[in-house]
C-alpha cells in the first residue's frame, strides 16, 4: 500500500463544517490505509532522516537460520511441504519434541565474517539476520528465555553478537529480524494449534499478553541494547498485533534506538513498507518500500530446492526494483553446519561483480522519472480477483540523478533502420551520452527523428553478459515531459 499525501487546506474556511469533517475523514483513512507515521512535520522529519540511509543503500542481504536448517525439508524420512524454516507448523511437530534439535545445534563452520564478506563482494549495504523466527529459537543470549543458541545448544556462541561485530568489521550495517507474534515453542505465541489454544482463546485468556510482556518485549530490548547499533528491526506476521500492542514494541524501539528502522510488518506503523514476499509492484513510487526475496524457493536452507536464480535474473530484480524506487532485500538459507550454499555465493559474487562496474546506476538513484519501461495492463485478462492482469516488459530499466538517467539496457530491441535506441520522450537539452563502464566516458552520437523523438546508437549495443548501462547527460536538474 502506498503513501497517501494528506489533505491540505488552501485557505481557512468556517462556511461548510461538513465539508470540514469530509476532507477530515478521508484524511484520516488515508492514513490508517497506508500505514504511515503520523502526520506532524517533526515526525515525518525524524522518519526521513531515519530513512536517509536506506533510501540511498538499496540492496541488503536476509539471512534465515536456524534449528530448521538441521532436518532441512524432511522429519524421520517425510518430505515436508513449502518452505524450509516452516516445518515444524507444516509437520505438526510437538515443541517438545522440535526443541531437541537444539541438542544437535553445532553449525562448526559458522565464519561471521566469512558471511558479512560475501555480502560486501555482492555489492549488498546491510544485513539482516533472523534472531528469532517462528519457531522461537533465537539466535542470541537472552536472559528472557534459555531456549537459545547459548544456553539450549552445544555450540554455546552468540551468533548475533558475531555477526554484528563482523558487519562493523567490513563496513556494513546490521539488522535483525524478529518474529513477535508467531512462535510455536510458547502457549501464548501464535501460529502453534496442535499444542496450543487458537488464537481467539488467547486473546482472551490473556496469555498472548503475557507472552509479549515476558518474552518479546525483553528480547527486543536486549537486542537494542546489546548488540551496537541496528539499522533495522525487521518484524513479521502480525498476527493480534491489536491495540496499543504495536506501539509497545515501537516505544522500546524508539527509546532505546531512535534512529532504528521498523518494517511494514509489525501491525499498525512503520518506516517503511514491506511488499509481499518475492513480490515486485508494477509501478513506481516515493514511497521508502522493500521487497524481501529468495534466491531459490525457499528461506530457510532445503537440501532438495536447487532451483537458484541466475546472476542475470537477479540484476534484473534488482534494477527493476530500484528503478521503481525501492528496496532490495536477498535472502540466503545457510546449511546446519554453517555454510551458506555455494551457488548462492557463486551468484551473489557475480552481481557484484556487475555492480562493482554499474553501481553508480543503483546506490543513491531516484526511481524512472518515466515508466513506460515497466509493461502495461491486458485490456482481456484478469486476475482472479477481477482486475486487469499486469504485463511487464523486461527490456530496458532507467534510474535517475539530478542532470543524470541512467538506461540499464537488458533485452532492448533496437529501434529504427538503423539500429538506434528510442529514449523515452523528455524536453531537456541531452549534453552527453556515453557508456558507464567506459572510463574514458567516450560521447555517443544522438539522432533526432523526424517526429522529434531521439535516439542513441552505442557502438557496442550490450556488451555486459547481464545488462550495460549507459548514461544520458541533459540540462536541468529535473526531467521536462
Amino acid at each position: 500500500r502506498l503513501a497517501v499525501p494528506q489533505p491540505s487546506f488552501m485557505k481557512t474556511n468556517i462556511r461548510s463544517l461538513s465539508l470540514f469533517l469530509l476532507l477530515w475523514i478521508g484524511g484520516t483513512m488515508s492514513t490508517l490505509a497506508a500505514q504511515s507515521t503520523t502526520s506532524n512535520p517533526e515526525s515525518q522529519a525524524a522518519r526521513e532522516q531515519r530513512l536517509e540511509w536506506f533510501r540511498h543503500d538499496k540492496f541488503g542481504l536476509f539471512i534465515h537460520w536456524g534449528l530448521y536448517s538441521i532436518p532441512a525439508g524432511y522429519w524421520k524420512g517425510e518430505r515436508s511441504p513449502g518452505i524450509g524454516e516452516w516445518i515444524m507448523n507444516r509437520m505438526k511437530i510437538p515443541a517438545t519434541e522440535y526443541a531437541q534439535l537444539a541438542t544437535q545445534f553445532n553449525p562448526a563452520n559458522f565464519d561471521a565474517d566469512a558471511w558479512a564478506q560475501l555480502a560486501v563482494d555482492a555489492g549488498m549495504k546491510y544485513v539482516v539476520i533472523t534472531s528469532k523466527h517462528h519457531d522461537g529459537f533465537a539466535l542470541f543470549k537472552s536472559n528472557a528465555s534459555p531456549y537459545n543458541v547459548v544456553d539450549a545448544t552445544p555450540f554455546k556462541r552468540d551468533i548475533i553478537k558475531e555477526l554484528a561485530a563482523a558487519c562493523a568489521r567490513h563496513g556494513l550495517r546490521f539488522g535483525v529480524y524478529y518474529s513477535q507474534s508467531q512462535d510455536w515453542h510458547e502457549r501464548g505465541g501464535t501460529g502453534n494449534n496442535w499444542d496450543f489454544p487458537a488464537n481467539e482463546v488467547k486473546d482472551k485468556d490473556g496469555s498472548y499478553d503475557q507472552y509479549l510482556h515476558s518474552k518479546v518485549e525483553p528480547q527486543l530490548r536486549e537486542l537494542l541494547t546489546n548488540y551496537g547499533p541496528l539499522c533495522l528491526v525487521w518484524f513479521d506476521t502480525p498476527q493480534m498485533m491489536t491495540g496499543d500492542r504495536p506501539k509497545r514494541l515501537t516505544d522500546i524501539v524508539r527509546t532505546l534506538q531512535p534512529a532504528t528502522l521498523i518494517d511494514g510488518r509489525l501491525g499498525k506503523v512503520g518506516d517503511y513498507r514491506s511488499t509481499g514476499d518475492n513480490a515486485i509492484p508494477p509501478k513506481a513510487s516515493d514511497d521508502a518500500w522493500e521487497v524481501p526475496a529468495t534466491l531459490n524457493n525457499t528461506w530457510g536452507f532445503r537440501s532438495d530446492d536447487h532451483n537458484w536464480k541466475s546472476p542475470g535474473e537477479l540484476v534484473f530484480k534488482l534494477t527493476d526494483i530500484v528503478s521503481k524506487g525501492g528496496n532490495y532485500l536477498l535472502n540466503v538459507g545457510p546449511d546446519s553446519s554453517g555454510v551458506i550454499p555455494q551457488p548462492s555465493q557463486d551468484n551473489l559474487r557475480e552481481v557484484g561483480r556487475w555492480l562493482k562496474v554499474n553501481g553508480e546506476a543503483i546506490y543513491g538513484t531516484g526511481h524512472s522519472p518515466f515508466g513506460e519501461e515497466f509493461g502495461e495492463y491486458a485490456s482481456n485478462i484478469k486476475d482472479r480477483t477481477g482486475h486487469p492482469v499486469f504485463l511487464p516488459f523486461n527490456d530496458w530499466r532507467c534510474t535517475a540523478r539530478p542532470g543524470k538517467l541512467y538506461f540499464i539496457l537488458f533485452h532492448a530491441e533496437r529501434d529504427g533502420a538503423q539500429g538506434y535506441f528510442a529514449l523515452p520522450e523528455f524536453k531537456n537539452k541531452i549534453t552527453s551520452v556515453y557508456e558507464l563502464a567506459d572510463p574514458k566516458h567516450t560521447n555517443f552520437e544522438v539522432k533526432v527523428g523526424t517526429d522529434g523523438r531521439r535516439f542513441i546508437n552505442p557502438q557496442r549495443w550490450v556488451n555486459d553478459s547481464i545488462a550495460t548501462v549507459y548514461v544520458v547527460e541533459y540540462e536541468g536538474g529535473k526531467i521536462e515531459r
